[in-house]
């Protein structure tokens, strides 16, 4: 019996149908966990537990397509690329769906407390957050290498905002006992949204990779300004 040799495009095109889908699916929890920590809102945030068991499989399901278009054979440098990015950011993806379920507990717990003040300054880490994740599947649909180097560089703004949020937080604890739970719970909300924002680097990074064979962590991003404009890699 002979085995069917599938075209690496063809499996090119599946892998990211499936990983765009993935994306797609962690913005939108990612959106409503979010919703549901600055609206305090159960009903949002029960709808993020239910995503999650998709998330987890489509994770799986990634994974193993990868996997077989390694077996295929005759691969270019790009399809290579391709592969380890799609493996690494599948990874980074199902880590942001668990931090949206972490959130969305953040939200249930603030709606059970009474005279809670959300920081002032939460709101627009959240937009700075949304708008990182939001460049990022820009950025693996159209693979499109700018957008993924304005997620680079708003890594600092997302750390500035979490900053001022612990400092404006340990003010309140230390003003009134009564804030402490509240506030607790604001913290690890800010530092769920930092973690999101980090994954959201991770996956600007691996593009980089795969579409320009680029290596730019660990402060190696300063090759990109030697890099041309229009050196973006399609195959070699």
């Amino acid at each position: 019996m002979t085995s069917t040799k599938v075209s690496p495009g063809l499996f090119q095109n599946v892998l990211m149908n499936y990983l765009i889908s993935q994306a797609r699916t962690v913005e939108s929890s990612l959106n409503r966990a979010i919703a549901a920590l600055l609206g305090r809102n159960e009903r949002l945030a029960s709808e993020v537990f239910f995503t999650e068991p998709r998330i987890n499989e489509m994770e799986i399901v990634i994974d193993e397509h990868a996997t077989r278009m390694l077996g295929q054979g005759n691969l270019q440098d790009v399809d290579l690329r391709l592969i380890v990015a799609t493996i690494k950011i599948n990874n980074d993806l199902e880590r942001m769906g668990d931090l949206a379920v972490n959130l969305s507990e953040n939200a249930i717990s603030l709606a059970g407390m009474q005279q809670v003040q959300v920081p002032p300054e939460l709101e627009p880490m959240t937009v700075a957050v949304r708008a990182m994740v939001s460049k990022c599947l820009g950025s693996l649909i159209y693979q499109n290498a700018d957008l993924a180097v304005q997620v680079l560089e708003s890594d600092d703004t997302v750390d500035q905002y979490r900053d001022r949020l612990f400092e404006t937080l340990l003010i309140g604890i230390g003003e009134n006992s009564a804030h402490a739970a509240p506030n607790l719970q604001f913290v690890l909300a800010s530092r769920h949204l930092e973690r999101v924002a980090d994954h959201a680097t991770n996956i600007a990074e691996d593009i980089l990779f795969w579409v320009r064979g680029l290596e730019v962590r660990h402060g190696r991003a300063r090759q990109l300004e030697a890099q041309p404009a229009n050196a973006a890699s399609t195959g070699a």
